[in-house]
């Protein structure tokens, strides 16, 4: 288990307790993984779910439809629009989203692999985003990306809430 992984518990269940759900994309599940990793993950980890194509993203997130469609369903608009859905369907206090490349894609112009991610907060039933940031893997394979965004939407997580939590 990562450090952050490990942080990440004592910063979910410190006062007040908040809870957790993921959207994942180019991640396909890793993020969730490496939190149910967890030893007690259950107390704020609500659950997820992997929305690969753009028809699912509009779907089970309420992800804008014609604008996803425009970008193949990556940029940050996307990974936000992720992150605040999955914070309604799950009504969880925090919501992590993923979205990008895993590898090469000249049809798209993907040069390199990339991911944008994205943090939702719910307060007082008002959903924002508070941080959004992309991820660059130069010379990534598929499987290497894909756990690079993982780890780094962790991490992302982890930085955020120790904020909140000083």
């Amino acid at each position: 288990m990562s450090t952050s992984a490990a942080e990440l518990k004592a910063l979910m269940v410190a006062r007040p307790g908040r809870t957790l759900a993921v959207a994942e994309s180019l991640t396909c599940g890793r993020l969730q993984a490496r939190i149910g990793e967890i030893s007690g993950a259950s107390a704020y980890f609500l659950g997820g779910m992997t929305a690969y194509s753009v028809a699912q993203k509009v779907r089970h997130l309420g992800v804008d439809g014609v604008g996803a469609s425009r970008v193949n369903g990556v940029s940050v608009e996307v990974a936000s629009a992720m992150a605040q859905g999955v914070c309604r369907l799950f009504e969880s206090d925090l919501g992590v989203a993923t979205t990008g490349y895993a590898e090469r894609s000249r049809a798209d112009g993907v040069i390199e692999p990339y991911a944008w991610w994205a943090l939702a907060v719910r307060r007082g039933g008002r959903i924002a985003t508070v941080r959004t940031g992309r991820i660059e893997c130069p010379g990534s394979t598929r499987v290497e990306a894909q756990d690079f965004v993982a780890a780094g939407a962790l991490a992302e997580l982890v930085a955020y809430l120790r904020t909140e939590n000083l």
